[in-house]
């Protein structure tokens, strides 16, 4: 094996790591958000309110949510890729099972601590999965999709989705307090600053043996780029480039 293909497949296997590291933390910094009881992220408000409605689980709940918003992608030709397909189910178990062996928070004092624990999580789990490159989540491709169908804006596009789903699932019985308004300003930098800490090099190139093809990308849409950039709130401010991810939700 040359030594070019030795660092690809050990790059390939930093990035699936990445992923799932991702995408966990993301459902268990969720799950604390649910705990928290002082508001849910945008997207989070909505699957409590289904919840609630509909007696399933919240992680549950997430996936189907999710793999709704996937199958939109169909008549907008969006392309999902391996880190799409994975959003859609690791977030909703990982959520369900960090809810599992969390118990419920009792008195002001700890829910609060609980809260900037479970954005700032949120912030470092969104670097790591939107850096390993693998492909948008299922509601930025929805994202994106709409501002290619449409010609509106990134901003105004994602502005509309999320007030829509947090009215929503408010009206459903979600939660919306102060987690909800200090996510919204705090996990644009948070995601900045972790894609920072985890962005990855770009494979080696060169060979000391037979020369050994560069280690693809999955093409996506809305997914991933060498830096990224993350939507500040809840709206990101520019068209992210194809083959970029942006926010799991």
């Amino acid at each position: 094996m040359s030594r070019t293909t030795a660092r690809s497949t050990t790059h390939l296997t930093r990035r699936l790591v990445q992923l799932y590291a991702g995408l966990t933390l993301y459902g268990a910094s969720s799950a604390l958000l649910v705990r928290a009881e002082l508001g849910l992220e945008p997207w989070g408000v909505l699957h409590q309110g289904l919840a609630e409605l509909t007696g399933i689980s919240i992680g549950v709940v997430s996936i189907i949510v999710g793999a709704i918003v996937l199958l939109l992608w169909i008549p907008m030709r969006q392309r999902p890729g391996l880190g799409t397909v994975s959003n859609v189910f690791v977030v909703g178990l990982a959520m369900d099972g960090t809810l599992a062996l969390v118990g419920e928070v009792d008195g002001l004092g700890a829910r609060i601590p609980v809260m900037v624990l479970g954005i700032v999580l949120n912030g470092v789990a969104t670097g790591l999965y939107i850096a390993a490159r693998f492909g948008p989540g299922p509601r930025d491709g929805l994202m994106t999709g709409l501002n290619r169908v449409t010609g509106r804006s990134i901003r105004l596009v994602r502005t509309a989705i999320e007030v829509a789903v947090v009215v929503t699932g408010f009206l459903l019985g979600g939660s919306l307090g102060a987690g909800t308004v200090l996510y919204a300003l705090a996990i644009g930098p948070l995601a900045q600053l972790s894609l920072r800490v985890f962005q990855l090099p770009a494979p080696a190139t060169t060979t000391t043996g037979p020369s050994a093809p560069a280690l693809p990308t999955t093409a996506a849409t809305p997914s991933e780029a060498a830096t990224p950039t993350p939507p500040a709130g809840p709206a990101p401010v520019a068209t992210p480039p194809s083959g970029q991810a942006i926010l799991p939700q």
